[in-house]
């Protein structure tokens, strides 16, 4: 297999990282070179909104000398990611087009839930380890300088995840406006994000036990690790005990010696203490007894996904599975039944998988539609009248990562247009949508095959689950029991299924034997 070489930039809050990955088909790849260059974008948007012009100009060089040095590996690939910093800017379409124009390099502005997939990848591509740890109650805490992401695990997979505004710069940017001494700083910082973290716990934590904190960040991941090989532990571990006389060394040596302990600049110090100031406070809010730092970025997360779309790398864990799981644990939250979602996911994919020739969509398409019919009354909640409006502001207001924000909307428009009639696309358009004119029709598609299985199981009493469906120049459903109600309510939806895919739909009641 011919040598491939990726580069993967990071733009985030704080600096501008380059990565350099060479891919064979005998490794796992490797970093040829790693450039980090200080940029405090986040300060600029956090406070005011926008990026500075005098910023803009440093981000632009920097880029353009990332350019030059691509060129010079003959990188056969390249991604960019930009993360808060310019996703929260209030011009981000003229930051993008003027880092275009300057550099050649274009930036991808990612949403939330896909920057923590992306680092979620690179937890999970550390293999052995990660599968160990997340055995038992688990943590991730992703920080950002913007955010932080707090990913909860059970038995393998991931359960529930969300995020809170307290990123490391963000609240560097309070500290510095409150005007703090030194000795305040771990007080107020508690006092910030307390009131968060206690209704995250009441909401979520609930009586979960958590052994284990996986810890994503630029600063605190460099101490811990640092503590990991000096006390001989090769997988990057440290207990609580530790941690806790690390945060006595911060609260009580001078700076200038907790620089030369990290190895870090002062700013980069700073950070570092109100990264593990978060930490401490969740890893007691949790009552777990260990931190692992797997030592990943954002730009190893871009590499791994490369790796896996190239079919170089291969991943064991299931990563469906975990978008799956949330969505089941929202369709908890909201007291969904979760027998008739199996019954309706049941019959959606069988419908689904039948009609392979005739929709044209693929696996991914297919993982919208289970989690469509998962979500399909979640809406319930809050109004038994208006149930695909509300349904669609729950999925809209839930993050699930593994999808972005455009797959979302998808999912959620899927799961409205099942209770309310199906608007067109250029109506759409002008009330306001995301949806791609090509994400319109897989909503159309998925939606008809949807309202199909609803209506196929409109008694809620299950009768067709396990249904067997084939094409035969129409669809063909077959069921031993009495379907009256369903065969009637089928029918309705006919005309819909038709003109999506010009087939006829037909509901026939197997003979008894």
């Amino acid at each position: 297999m011919a040598m491939k070489t990726f580069a993967a930039i990071d733009v985030g809050s704080f600096e501008l990282s380059m990565k350099i990955f060479e891919f064979t088909g005998k490794s796992q790849g490797r970093v040829i070179e790693h450039i980090r260059q200080r940029v405090d974008l986040g300060s600029d948007t956090y406070r005011s909104g926008k990026i500075s012009h005098e910023k803009m100009d440093e981000l632009c060089r920097i880029l353009s000398e990332f350019a030059q040095i691509m060129d010079s590996y003959k990188v056969t690939g390249y991604r960019a990611c930009g993360t808060s910093a310019i996703r929260e800017t209030e011009n981000t379409g003229i930051v993008l087009d003027q880092i275009r124009q300057r550099t050649g390099i274009k930036v991808e502005v990612l949403s939330n839930s896909e920057q923590r997939f992306l680092d979620y990848k690179a937890i999970a591509f550390r293999g052995e380890t990660f599968r160990s740890v997340i055995e038992e109650g688990t943590a991730i805490v992703d920080i950002g300088g913007g955010s932080i992401q707090i990913s909860l695990f059970d038995n393998d997979t991931l359960v529930s995840t969300q995020n809170l505004r307290i990123g490391v710069l963000r609240l560097q940017e309070l500290l510095h406006h409150l005007n703090t001494r030194s000795s305040q700083r771990e007080v107020l910082i508690d006092e910030i994000i307390g009131a968060q973290l206690a209704t995250y716990k009441k909401l979520y934590l609930k009586d979960r036990e958590i052994k284990t904190i996986i810890v994503v960040d630029d600063y605190l991941s460099v101490w811990v690790r640092k503590k990991a090989a000096s006390a001989g532990r090769k997988n990057d571990l440290v207990n609580l005990g530790d941690y806790e006389q690390f945060i006595q060394q911060l609260r009580t040596k001078p700076m200038a010696d907790i620089i030369r302990m990290l190895d870090v600049s002062g700013e980069s110090a700073n950070l570092t203490f109100i990264s593990a100031c978060i930490v401490k406070r969740i890893m007691k809010l949790t009552g777990a007894q260990q931190i692992w730092a797997p030592g990943v970025t954002l730009s190893d997360g871009m590499a791994y996904e490369y790796a896996e779309q190239n079919r170089i790398l291969l991943c064991e864990h299931d990563f469906n599975r975990d978008i799956l799981a949330c969505a089941m644990n929202i369709g908890k939250r909201y007291q969904g039944s979760r027998k008739r979602a199996e019954t309706l996911e049941d019959i959606t994919l069988t419908i689904f998988d039948s009609m392979k020739k005739i929709h044209g969509l693929g696996k991914r398409e297919r993982l919208y539609l289970q989690l469509a019919a998962l979500l399909h009354d979640c809406g319930k909640y809050i109004s038994l009248v208006n149930i695909g409006e509300t349904s669609y502001q729950i999925i809209m207001a839930t993050e699930m990562i593994g999808l972005s924000h455009m797959e979302r909307e998808i999912v959620a428009s899927v799961v409205r247009f099942n209770h309310t009639p199906f608007i067109y696309y250029d109506q759409m358009k002008a009330v306001g949508t995301t949806l791609t004119e090509g994400a319109y029709l897989t909503v159309a598609k998925l939606t008809a095959i949807l309202r199909s299985a609803n209506a196929l199981d409109r008694s809620h009493k299950q009768k067709l689950k396990g249904v067997k469906a084939a094409l035969k120049g129409e669809q063909l459903v077959e069921t031993p029991e009495d379907i009256t109600l369903e065969r009637g309510i089928f029918e309705e939806q006919a005309d819909f299924f038709q003109e999506v895919f010009s087939v006829q739909p037909v509901i026939k009641q197997k003979k008894p034997m």
